[in-house]
């Protein structure tokens, strides 16, 4: 038995085969029929390059359905699927290859060859796939059978390798294992209510948990469809929103459809749900988008590691500015940073998270893997937060990311709370530089809205405001105006690029 793909395409019977399964932008769909037959004659094609159970295939292409078919062939086929993200340069990329030891790479065909040629590793196959899903490993999957029967895996045998971000560091491959992808999978099935009548509307990247996991194996669980884009675009978005049912994406996503006319409460009436997830949403975006749409955006909290961990409820409150509860079969506990206890309600500390849906570890770093890990099995996240009376978490930021001001902690998602209440202002940053007295002082990145009001703001206004609510050690010693805070693809604020930045502010 193949576990995850077995149980993926448990309901894909052969009288369903006409059902949609995929709609892209242009228009083209897919059925399920035709789904399987691509993915099945990718995986003939990745056996005739003697891809074996266990062997890693990488793979930076832009999204297709194309692309979604391989991962699956490749899963199908007992490998272990490793998306790139398709900005990677060919320095990062050496790197990873060099970690991962793959057998194949797959590139875009305007990639490849200078990829395959800078890298120099004759030992790998490199072929190629475009956006429009043609390319040298099409071309040898069109001339494969449509059948292909899956290679046996256990629950505990690889997946898929998802290499971290890489903030600190060099980045660091999570093994996710046919368990950790498939628990997910049918908890959130059930616990955000997908069915086959589902319609995702689908425009994240499938190079990261979210749009691959995530979306991805949800909706080829329930049988659902997926209006599949290759990238956000408001107007596309705006289109499709009547045609679909759901909806997942990071805060930026909601954020530039409220800046949009369009977005009512006639353009949503047939949505069921909105989910955002991968950088935190601010409660004025889940306030906003609920008052022009009659929808509560629905958020949750996850990781590469781990995928997701906890959940706003379907039925029931979905509290802003939290992540939730722990979803079903998945333990979260607070830890003291110092002492290593367990902390009481309201009281800020390490996340640490266990269940089936969290890795075994890091691909070759034992060093790394032992250090994540507690004792008793927990996985440290490096998340910090804190679980208020009524079971709800609020992460308030990583741990990298506190700031100690004098000896005093300070927890950046505080102050850009207090920030970004203030009117003239679009969003905030806060991290914390070096200080010749004491250690580390705030600074304040700021967006200004593009309004009178926020280009009238000046740092004496802001701190004038600040005063009032902050103590004297929280508020910033320093603002600086931005155009735009630093975010990788998923929307995630770069607090370490922004350090590198104003390393030397206060240098004397």
């Amino acid at each position: 038995m193949n576990t995850l793909i077995d149980t993926l395409f448990q309901n894909w019977t052969p009288q369903t085969g006409d059902k949609i399964f995929m709609t892209t932008g242009d228009g083209a769909t897919f059925t399920r029929n035709a789904f399987q037959h691509q993915m099945n004659q990718l995986g003939h094609a990745l056996l005739a390059q003697g891809v074996q159970p266990g062997d890693r295939v990488a793979v930076q292409v832009e999204k297709s359905p194309q692309a979604f078919a391989l991962y699956c062939a490749v899963v199908k086929i007992g490998a272990v699927f490793l998306p790139l993200n398709t900005g990677y340069t060919i320095s990062e990329l050496d790197y990873f290859i060099g970690d991962a030891e793959p057998s194949v790479v797959v590139a875009d065909p305007a990639d490849a060859t200078n990829l395959s040629a800078q890298i120099n590793r004759p030992e790998i196959s490199f072929l190629t796939l475009d956006e429009n899903g043609t390319g040298s490993l099409m071309d040898m999957a069109n001339a494969q059978p449509t059948n292909l029967d899956p290679a046996p895996r256990g629950e505990d045998d690889l997946a898929a390798i998802l290499y971290t971000s890489g903030t600190t560091g060099r980045s660091k491959g999570a093994m996710l294992s046919h368990k950790n992808l498939l628990s997910n999978a049918e908890m959130l099935r059930e616990y955000w209510a997908f069915t086959e009548d589902d319609i995702l509307l689908h425009a994240l990247p499938i190079y990261h948990t979210h749009g691959l996991f995530v979306a991805g194996n949800i909706m080829t669980l329930v049988g659902g469809s997926m209006i599949f884009l290759p990238k956000f675009d408001t107007d596309t978005m705006i289109t499709m929103l009547p045609k679909a049912t759901t909806m997942m994406g990071v805060p930026t996503f909601y954020t530039r459809l409220l800046a949009d006319s369009r977005l009512n409460k006639d353009l949503t009436k047939d949505m069921r749900l909105f989910i955002s997830g991968s950088a935190p949403l601010l409660a004025e975006t889940h306030i906003d988008f609920e008052t022009r749409t009659g929808h509560r955006i629905l958020e949750r909290y996850g990781m590469t590691e781990t995928n997701m961990n906890t959940s706003n409820p379907y039925d029931g409150e979905r509290k802003a500015g939290t992540v939730g509860f722990p979803l079903p079969g998945v333990s979260i506990r607070v830890m003291g940073s110092e002492n290593q206890a367990e902390l009481p309600a309201g009281e800020i500390g390490i996340i640490e998270v266990k269940g089936d849906n969290v890795t075994s570890g890091y691909w070759r770093n034992p060093e790394k893997t032992a250090e994540s890990f507690t004792p008793n099995g927990y996985f440290i996240t490096g998340d910090m937060g804190m679980i208020d009376d009524s079971g709800y978490i609020t992460i308030v930021g990583r741990d990298k990311d506190l700031i100690i001001s004098g000896g005093l902690n300070i927890y950046p998602k505080e102050v850009e709370d207090a920030i970004n209440d203030i009117d003239g202002i679009n969003e905030s940053a806060v991290i914390g530089v070096a200080h010749p007295d004491f250690g580390e002082a705030v600074v304040a990145v700021i967006v200004l809205e593009n309004t009178a009001a926020g280009q009238a703001l000046e740092d004496k206004a802001i701190m004038a405001i600040l005063k009032d609510q902050l103590a004297k050690f929280k508020q910033p010693k320093a603002i600086k105006f931005v155009e735009a805070l630093p975010r990788n693809t998923m929307g995630k604020v770069q607090k370490a690029e922004m350090r590198k930045t104003y390393a030397d502010l206060f240098s004397t």
